[in-house]
């Protein structure tokens, strides 16, 4: 039975997807325009399971989703609104000033 995330959880997945640098870069990929694995890989120059694992975490996430082509599979952000709101937060990331870094978080989840 498929049950609705409650809005924290979907933020907090929105979140654990965007704390991977390469997850980043395969959501910014995607955003341009679907795309496949193997292509991926090139273009972000990672292996092919390594990408694997992060496309399995954004599906997982429920923010890419796969589209049979033939025998291969085409990926693409799972919902239209994700383009907006990934352009929403990168652009308002960027008004920080640069000289600024985003602390890890410690054992407790404090900054």
């Amino acid at each position: 039975m498929l049950t609705l995330a409650s809005d924290v959880e979907v933020l907090a997945r929105f979140g654990r997807a965007l704390a991977d640098p390469i997850r980043c870069r395969i959501l910014l990929a995607v955003l341009k325009a679907p795309a496949y694995p193997s292509d991926l890989a090139d273009t972000l120059g990672i292996s092919r399971t390594r990408l694997s694992n992060h496309l399995a975490c954004l599906r997982d996430c429920g923010l890419v989703v796969t589209v049979p082509d033939g025998r291969r599979t085409l990926y693409e952000l799972a919902d239209p609104r994700l383009g907006h709101a990934l352009d929403d937060l990168r652009t308002a990331v960027v008004a920080v000033e640069t000289d600024r870094t985003c602390a890890e978080t410690d054992e407790k989840g404090c900054c």
